[in-house]
């Protein structure tokens, strides 16, 4: 799968075993230019690459997806994690596989907002 993980997601706990399970992963904390990125700008470059949005900031991107989606824009889906704080690797990637394997197909995220939960974990 093609992922985008937003500042929050850590490029080495979370991205690096991701890419060892054989996954195509931009993190935003590798790219400097991607710095402070404004959120749409980061949903936007992740659907022009047809990569999963992943991230930790739930408001932001509930509210760009629906915006997007009542003004008849696509996004490539998101993955918005809630309840899981960010120094929680072992289960972000618990969360994130099992979001993965329940959606394999990469079109299907099309336009698709998954929460990533505890209970999603299993």
């Amino acid at each position: 799968m093609r992922l985008l993980l937003d500042a929050h997601l850590s490029a080495s706990a979370v991205g690096t075993p991701l890419r060892e399970r054989g996954h195509d992963v931009r993190a935003v904390d590798e790219e400097r230019a991607l710095d402070g990125a404004a959120d749409e700008r980061l949903l936007a470059l992740a659907t022009a690459e047809e990569r999963i949005m992943v991230t930790f900031d739930a408001d932001d991107f509930a509210r760009l997806t629906r915006i997007w989606a009542g003004g008849g824009r696509h996004h490539a889906g998101c993955l918005i994690f809630v309840g899981i704080d960010h120094s929680e690797f072992g289960l972000t990637l618990r969360v994130i596989d099992s979001a993965l394997a329940a959606r394999p197909e990469q079109q299907k995220w099309r336009d698709h907002v998954a929460w990533g939960t505890r209970a999603a974990a299993t």
